[in-house]
């Protein structure tokens, strides 16, 4: 991404995050946002698509939605975030600004399972990355919204394997999907709706 402003929004939330971190605080009062790596891994996975829609399932403080914005802005595309902590909806609504990517952001506030069967489909993409222990349950909803060769995104399978090991199986195992597990940072499992 060559976007200085975005860049930089996206330099000061890798700060936080590292001295959330260095600092020892509970993971419920960080910002819980993915690694650079899957940030760039995702940028790279929307920037080419013309007219991308993108659905992320937890949006924290916004750095994952900006990586996100900034690649499907390329194309003409947009993405839709939701988010439900309070303590982090005002944050992420600034962020996004700071960056710019405003017009290329639907900010949603509010539970997933009440939001997202509200929302119009399809979506080209789903990034996932929210409480995982609904990981399950949420794949389900979205799906409501994918259509064929639309592509989810699930963070965290590996670093949460043993909560999240039986998520990555079932999209393997189901054949109407193509899923495979990355091994980048927190682990990534892509999957591949075909029917």
């Amino acid at each position: 991404m060559h976007d200085e402003r975005a860049l930089g929004v996206l330099a000061r939330l890798e700060a936080e995050d590292a001295d959330e971190r260095e600092r020892g605080l509970p993971p419920m009062l960080r910002a819980r946002q993915v690694a650079p790596t899957t940030g760039r891994f995702l940028f790279s996975l929307v920037a080419p698509l013309r007219e991308c829609r993108v659905l992320e399932i937890g949006g924290s403080r916004g750095y994952s939605t900006i990586w996100l914005a900034a690649g499907c802005r390329i194309g003409g595309g947009r993405v839709v975030s939701l988010e439900h902590d309070a303590a982090k909806l005002d944050v992420r609504r600034a962020n996004v600004a700071d960056a710019g990517l405003e017009a290329a952001c639907e900010l949603v506030d509010g539970d997933a399972f009440e939001t997202i069967p509200r929302l119009e489909p399809p979506f080209d993409v789903c990034f996932l990355d929210a409480e995982k222990d609904d990981y399950e349950r949420l794949f389900e909803l979205a799906r409501t919204k994918l259509r064929r060769g639309s592509l989810v995104v699930a963070d965290n399978v590996l670093s949460h394997e043993e909560t999240l090991g039986a998520y990555s199986r079932a999209r393997q195992e189901d054949p109407t999907l193509a899923s495979v597990t990355v091994p980048l940072d927190r682990g990534l499992e892509l999957t591949a709706v075909l029917g």
